[in-house]
């Protein structure tokens, strides 16, 4: 070895990924393979690399004697005792049963045992390099890639050129309509990444997850890779729509208006790498029955209940909203009780009107609103009044004292009531 090894290895520590240290360690071990596979007891064998020439010695400690040994045990040659009259060929002043340390030449090595060290080398590096590709698509997993479109089997699945790699782009993992062709660049999300004995390294990518449509807002919005805003949640049928509720970390940011951008760009470059796909851009509240309200948008909430303890939301609307709440095949609601992690149960006034006849328990129990109530009006009602122009009023003799109870109160959850939803988001 010398330094055209060095060099070797730089070479592929550059290229590879693999630490040159990683390289060294595996030389080594493969060298004392190399001993073990000629010598007999060799556990007492080192193997010494210069990092900086790549020279390298090998070691034996062994014990001189002066009985007969035999030179060859088990097939291999005795590596444990070597003859007094040898050992003080080495250093004359050995003595019998102290322990000498010789060198062994790389000549005394056998043509199969450098071979077998060659194998382990070459295998380490696949290893590390199937190591250093894992770490690598990991550090990814929720991150946006490019990938260049190489194949696209007979069903339907497309192969991409990721760079270091290639990653299959499964067909349940493309939106439905998109059409690919050889050469094109493709961006997906990393959704995975593993190493199976069987199969190698997998790579897991997808069009379809809701973090595309994150990863993309991330990069189109500055407040959002500044941190001024802040995606919380995201809830997508693929091909169709998707919801999307964001916060603002500062308060003179309106966090809807940062993520459409100015006349619409932001959210159209999204709506456009998606196939025009409909995006409703949401406010987060941590108060759930606010953030359910907002959820449903764009249709329009008289009232709303939560049980925090079932995560349940009991959601009154009009006879005419009915039909917008729930949304065609049932989307809206399937989408905003995604987005909120509640399940959600969406009654018209005529419905909620009749179960009150029907049952009243249940009634009262899911949809009366508090301030129906005859002994006393709950601590967490929120009434809202309608002003001649159709804007929305807080009653202001009780909403400071309410408010803050209904951020204290967690056994009951919280009811809001009114004649239209509050914040309505705007939609695109």
């Amino acid at each position: 070895m010398n330094k055209e090894l060095i060099g070797a290895l730089e070479a592929l520590e550059k290229e590879k990924g693999i630490s040159k240290e990683t390289m060294f360690d595996t030389i080594e071990k493969a060298l004392l393979e190399e001993v073990k596979a000629q010598y007999d007891h060799a556990d007492n064998c080192r193997v010494e690399i210069n990092r900086e020439t790549g020279d390298y010695h090998i070691y034996l400690d062994m014990t001189a004697t002066d009985d007969e040994i035999p030179q060859v045990r088990d097939g291999k040659k005795q590596g444990d005792f070597i003859s007094l009259e040898e050992a003080r060929k080495i250093n004359p002043e050995a003595v019998e049963g102290e322990p000498i340390t010789i060198e062994l030449k790389s000549d005394e090595f056998s043509r199969t045992a450098s071979k077998a060290a060659k194998n382990m080398i070459i295998q380490k590096i696949r290893e590390e390099q199937k190591e250093a590709l894992i770490n690598d698509f990991k550090d990814k997993i929720g991150h946006l890639v490019t990938g260049i479109v190489q194949r696209i089997d007979d069903r339907g699945n497309v192969l991409l050129d990721l760079g270091k790699t290639q990653a299959e782009l499964r067909k349940d993992s493309i939106v439905e309509g998109e059409k690919f062709r050889v050469g094109d660049r493709v961006r997906v999300v990393v959704t995975e990444a593993e190493y199976l004995d069987k199969r190698g390294t997998v790579i897991r990518i997808s069009r379809t997850s809701p973090q595309l449509v994150k990863c993309l807002f991330e990069e189109c919005v500055t407040e959002i890779d500044d941190g001024l805003v802040e995606i919380m949640s995201v809830a997508r049928e693929a091909g169709s729509r998707t919801k999307m509720a964001v916060r603002s970390m500062d308060p003179g940011i309106d966090p809807i208006g940062s993520c459409v951008g100015r006349n619409g760009e932001r959210v159209r470059t999204v709506v456009n790498e998606l196939g025009n796909e409909q995006i409703d851009i949401i406010e987060w509240n941590e108060e759930m029955a606010w953030y359910v309200v907002n959820a449903l948008s764009p249709a329009k909430v008289v009232a709303c209940l939560v049980d925090a303890d079932e995560k349940k939301a009991y959601v009154t609307v009009s006879d005419e909203q009915l039909s917008l709440a729930i949304g065609k095949q049932g989307q809206n609601v399937r989408l905003a009780a995604k987005l909120t992690n509640f399940g959600i149960d969406i009654k018209s006034e005529s419905q909620v009107e009749e179960l009150k006849t029907s049952d009243p328990e249940m009634y009262k129990l899911r949809y009366m609103p508090r301030d129906e109530e005859e002994e006393e009006e709950s601590d967490y009602d929120k009434e809202f009044d309608t002003d001649r122009d159709g804007e929305e009023t807080v009653s202001e003799d009780h909403y400071e004292d309410d408010l803050e109870e209904i951020s204290s109160d967690e056994d009951t959850g919280d009811t809001i009531t009114g004649s239209d939803s509050v914040g309505s988001p705007d939609i695109v």
